[in-house]
Parts: C-alpha cells; sequence; structure tokens
C-alpha cells in the first residue's frame, strides 16, 4: 500500500488507505457481532432515565430524518456503559458507527455487506484518527464525541457511494462539528450520551451535505489551524497512516462483560478471581495498581449515583470481590449502600508495567489483604472482551440477548438472526 504522498492531507490518505484494504468474509462476520452488541446496547438504553428523555424527544418530533435517527440510536446506545471500546485509540467506536451506517442503509436500502463494509471503515477512520491525539487531548476532550464524527461520516460516505473527493469533504466537515468534554463526570450529568448521538449525526450531515457538493478542508487534522493544532496539544499525526496492512481496527476492538467503564475492567476481572480464591473471608484493605487514565477518570471512592458507580473503579472492585454477579444491580443504590464500607477500604495507585503499556493495553493488580494477614494478589495485563481474551460469538449473542430483554425488546431471536444475517447479505432487520 502506497505512503502518504507529497501533495496529500492526512485525511486524503486515510480514505484511499480504507478504500483499499481487502474485505475477508470473516471481516464482515466480526462486524456483524459488533453491530449486534451495538445496537443491542440501543435497545436496552431505552430502560434508563436518558433514554426515556431521548424517546420522549423523539416523538415530539415525529418521523426523524436519518441524522436524527443516528442520532437517538447512538445516544441510546451509550447509556448503559455496555458498549465496546477500542483500546488504542480510547474510542468507543461502535455507538457512533453503526447508529450512523444504520439510519442511512435504511434510507438508502443498502443490503447487509454493504453495510458491514460500511461499519468497517467507520471503525477504522474513528479509531486512526483516535490513535494520533496523543494522551493530553483525552485529558479534556472525550475521544468518542472528538474522533468519532469521521467514522461516522466515512461509513456514511460508503454508503452514499461519495467519490473519493467528495468523502474527504465529509469528513473535514465531520472533524470540524468535532467536540465532547469531560466536565460532566464532575456532576454525574447525561451529556456523555448526547455525545455519541452528536458524533453519530455529525456524520450523516457532512456525507449528505458532501453528496451535494458542500466542501471541507482538506488539511482539517494537520493544518496550521486544524484540529490537531487546536485540541492535541502532543499529537502523533503519523498514526493515522501507521501500519497501513494492519487488521481491521474493527477487529482490534474490545467488548465489555460488565456495564461499567472499561477502565474499571482489568481490576473488576482481577476482583473477580480473587473472590473465587478468598471466599468469603474478611477483607481488611485492598490495593488497586493501574494506569494514570484510569485513575483520572474512575477515582470515585463516594458514587452518589448508578452513573457515577459505574466509573468508580473502588465501587467496580468492591462489587466483584462482594457479589456472585457484576450486572446492572451491582451499580445500583442497595448495592452501593452494602459496598460502602469497602469502598473506603481500597487504595488505588499508578504503578508499572501498566502506565507504560497504555493505551495498548489496558491492565492492573489486585492485592487483598485478609484478617488472618494472608494477601492474595491478581494481575491481569488484559481483561475478558480484549482481543487477547475475546468474548466468544455465543458469548456475544448471550449478551445481546440479555440487552435486549432489559430494553423489553419484542422478538429478540429474530432480530439477532437478521443481523447475524446480514454478513450474508441479507436485507437490515426491523429494529425492535
Amino acid at each position: 500500500m502506497a505512503a502518504q504522498a507529497a501533495d496529500e492531507t492526512l485525511i486524503e490518505a486515510l480514505v484511499a488507505l480504507v478504500a483499499a484494504k481487502p474485505v475477508r468474509a470473516a471481516d464482515l462476520e466480526q462486524a456483524a457481532l459488533l453491530t449486534l452488541d451495538a445496537l443491542a446496547n440501543a435497545v436496552a438504553g431505552r430502560a434508563s432515565a436518558p433514554g426515556v428523555i431521548l424517546q420522549r424527544w423523539a416523538a415530539a418530533n415525529g418521523v426523524l430524518d436519518a441524522g436524527r435517527e443516528a442520532f437517538l440510536l447512538g445516544a441510546l446506545t451509550h447509556i448503559l456503559e455496555t458498549d465496546d471500546l477500542h483500546r488504542a485509540s480510547v474510542v468507543h467506536p461502535g455507538c457512533v458507527v453503526v447508529p450512523a451506517a444504520w439510519a442511512v442503509a435504511r434510507r438508502e436500502g443498502c443490503r447487509g455487506q454493504a453495510f458491514l463494509r460500511a461499519v468497517l471503515w467507520g471503525f477504522e477512520a474513528a479509531t486512526r484518527v483516535g490513535m494520533a491525539v496523543g494522551p493530553a487531548h483525552y485529558r479534556l476532550w472525550h475521544n468518542t464525541a472528538a474522533c468519532g464524527p469521521y467514522g461516522s461520516a466515512l461509513a456514511a460516505a460508503a454508503l452514499l457511494r461519495l467519490d473519493a473527493a467528495a468523502t474527504v469533504h465529509a469528513l473535514a466537515n465531520a472533524g470540524a462539528q468535532s467536540f465532547g468534554l469531560w466536565q460532566f463526570l464532575a456532576s454525574g450529568a447525561m451529556t456523555k450520551h448526547l455525545h455519541a448521538g452528536r458524533a453519530a449525526e455529525a456524520g450523516v450531515l457532512a456525507a449528505d451535505l458532501a453528496r451535494l457538493g458542500f466542501t471541507g478542508p482538506p488539511a482539517m487534522l494537520e493544518g496550521a489551524k486544524g484540529w490537531f493544532a487546536a485540541t492535541c496539544p502532543d499529537a502523533d499525526p503519523g498514526a493515522v497512516l501507521r501500519d497501513p496492512d494492519a487488521p481491521w481496527q474493527l477487529l482490534n476492538t474490545s467488548l465489555k462483560p460488565w456495564p461499567s467503564c472499561r477502565h474499571t475492567h482489568p481490576a473488576l476481572d482481577a476482583a473477580l478471581e480473587l473472590r473465587m480464591l478468598i471466599g468469603n473471608r474478611p477483607v481488611v484493605n485492598v490495593v488497586v495498581e493501574t494506569y494514570p487514565a484510569a485513575l483520572e477518570v474512575c477515582n470515585r471512592p463516594e458514587p452518589n449515583s448508578d452513573y457515577e458507580a459505574k466509573f468508580s473503579l473502588q465501587h467496580a472492585v468492591a462489587a466483584a470481590l462482594s457479589m456472585p454477579v457484576v450486572d446492572f444491580a451491582a451499580f445500583a443504590g442497595a448495592a452501593r449502600t452494602a459496598l460502602a464500607p469497602l469502598r473506603q477500604r481500597i487504595v488505588l495507585r499508578v504503578a508499572e508495567p501498566y502506565a507504560a503499556a497504555y493505551p495498548q493495553a489496558w491492565g492492573a493488580a489486585v492485592q487483598v489483604t485478609l484478617a488472618d494477614g494472608s494477601l492474595y494478589t491478581v494481575r491481569r495485563r488484559h481483561a475478558l472482551g480484549d482481543p487477547e481474551m475475546p468474548l466468544s460469538a455465543a458469548g456475544v449473542i448471550a449478551k445481546a440477548r440479555q440487552l435486549l430483554a432489559h430494553g423489553g425488546a419484542d422478538a429478540a431471536e429474530r432480530f439477532i438472526d437478521g443481523i447475524l444475517a446480514l454478513s450474508d447479505d441479507a436485507s437490515l432487520p426491523e429494529f425492535p
């Protein structure tokens, strides 16, 4: 695959890189599984306080156009903290790319393989841009909201069959709509869901405008007054095009087995193993060692809501050490009250090798001291659901069943079968 030409911008080169990547049958099958995971999350998100508000908004606006449909699905998908995560970019691509592709494919009458190819393309764009932003960007900017529009735009452009020039304009104007700050964590506001929805909608709007000839700046990423200059103090622009022959980034995307921030999962996974080792013996104290971003986002010893508990390493580890199943109930009020004493005995600290390995690997160690003085430690370089420890296809389907049931979906099995059949070029099933 050719390197970036001297007169070629990063977005132009990215569009060419993605278009040249071969798509195997196995790639389409994995894209179908991640599509199932995303859309099942959207259904489950309806059974939440933010989801009820979003549905009231949608009902008040009547029939939604493709952009607003993408917004609604994207916001719903990102509510329950059970959607996917690409570690190296720290982007949740599914909640942005899949809703955009779904809305456009439905409007345009596209079939399964074209839809799944667009999903592959969108994941690739969002995560490649995300891998280039640098760690300083993530301290203020929510990468899913900031990088996601590039992915939703490329997915929409693929389904609209835009030529290369129009596709570049779509990505450039998607980048012009990039946004998403972390301030919502301070109050537990619902803004994170808005981030995903707007990122999905932005790409659809940019692609629809590009189809009509609306232009955008091709050097939006690296230009002197462009995106990296404005939002990324330690950007790594070369990451956008690095390793062009690597597998699709969708294949490097993690799926969540537990309904909490992915930064909690390595420690949560380790704590579950510790629970098997120590049983019900009393715990005196707990030390969690991990990487800096996990503490920056999830150091929350006294969560005051279900949502704050999902962003609390202390609560996630306490739940894993104490409860037989870490499910939605593990983050609810009764569990938060019951686990408060143990949370106070949990200490967090940054440690190697986890700090240096991040973001390519998200790891943690958990050490417990028991009342009899004995010590137990379990380490995780990766967590269940990562590509190195993947959920099986059966596991993804089982998770989807639980999410669809949580959201009160009718004909769940028909929907699951319909999504999995997309890799055989079936038509898109009805959304439950």
